[in-house]
């Protein structure tokens, strides 16, 4: 039985509307409770703009994928015989990997809930990054772990633990301009999931249209002109489902033997993965702590160099989405 392929486009729409359904809400209440960005330090925003965009995204994410699994249930106790038939794959998949499911939503939920409280109450440096440990590892306890061919529990644990601390701290420093974070996730999203839906893996791939979906919605009121703001809870969010997406397909399969393959994610993520390998290296030189924020970032210095900010943020989506094409082009 084929998949049927229009419902990653209903994926994609559905996340996209709610999440601009949900944004002018989450903005008054982020307005009334004052989670905001005030005007300050390193800061060329004029005006407080609520930090409403990581509750906007989980909402687009949540509310589409549990009115899916909803409606799957409903329509096979109601007898629905052609719309269920097509919709096989995903009620086997939801079978087998309801646990792994759960697990990531209340994953993205613990990143997202981390997120907030720094924006609200500024932890602390050791404090956010042991929260990310905590997130990162269970989720990892959860089933959703890297390999890479070795057979060990605790390499397994050790390097997914690693590598979802880095992607969540790569975005969260690429959340440094209009538009830049959300667009490289929804970039990122992108690529994982036309892998994932070519090699039929159809809930990897629903998950990753919903991220897309849910990013793009956020983005009419983000760039080029922020009317929200993602917040670290947005940014924590955007990268914790980058580092899952980047982990839950088989790159290297029986169908796909190419060792090689499993570099994809890392083209995918290039420029985040970079940006940040830049600037820590640079603020270790320069003798400062790396998560003391500054205005060395590749948006920065492509401004300096005389482009507009928006034009900076475009030319970076731009330059992502060349580097992640390499990664469609070493599955062929």
């Amino acid at each position: 039985m084929s998949f049927p392929f229009n419902l990653y486009l209903l994926a994609v729409v559905s996340a996209c509307l709610t999440t601009l359904a949900a944004l002018p809400l989450w903005r008054r209440w982020c307005l009334r409770t004052g989670l905001v960005d005030d005007p300050g330090h390193r800061k060329i925003h004029a005006h407080p703009v609520p930090l409403a965009g990581g509750l906007a995204v989980m909402t687009g994410l949540v509310l589409p994928a549990a009115g899916g699994v909803l409606l799957l249930a409903v329509m096979q106790q109601t007898g629905f015989r052609a719309a269920t038939a097509a919709l096989v794959p995903i009620g086997y998949g939801l079978s087998r990997r309801s646990t792994e499911l759960a697990v990531i939503f209340a994953g993205a939920l613990g990143m997202l809930f981390l997120g907030w409280l720094d924006d609200k109450h500024e932890l602390r440096p050791r404090a956010k990054f042991a929260g990310q440990v905590l997130v990162a590892a269970l989720v990892a306890a959860g089933g959703v772990r890297i390999t890479l061919f070795v057979p060990s529990i605790l390499f397994s644990y050790v390097v997914t633990i690693l590598w979802m601390l880095t992607v969540i701290n790569a975005f969260n420093f690429m959340d440094n301009m209009n538009g830049l974070c959300a667009g490289l996730g929804a970039i990122g999203a992108w690529y994982f999931a036309a892998i994932a839906a070519v090699d039929g893996q159809y809930l990897v791939a629903l998950i990753a249209f919903l991220t897309l979906g849910a990013l793009l919605g956020f983005l009419p009121y983000n760039f080029p002109n922020a009317r929200a703001f993602l917040g670290d809870a947005g940014s924590h969010l955007v990268g914790y489902l980058l580092a899952v997406l980047a982990i839950l397909p088989h790159f290297y399969s029986s169908r796909m033997p190419r060792p090689w393959a499993v570099l994809a994610p890392l083209l995918i993520l290039a420029l985040p993965l970079a940006d940040m390998a830049w600037v820590v290296v640079w603020r270790w030189r320069a003798g400062r702590p790396f998560y003391v924020g500054d205005t060395n970032h590749l948006s920065h210095r492509l401004v300096r160099w005389g482009l507009s900010p928006t034009r900076a943020v475009l030319l970076i989506w731009l330059a992502a989405t060349a580097v992640g094409a390499l990664a469609v082009f070493s599955r062929l």
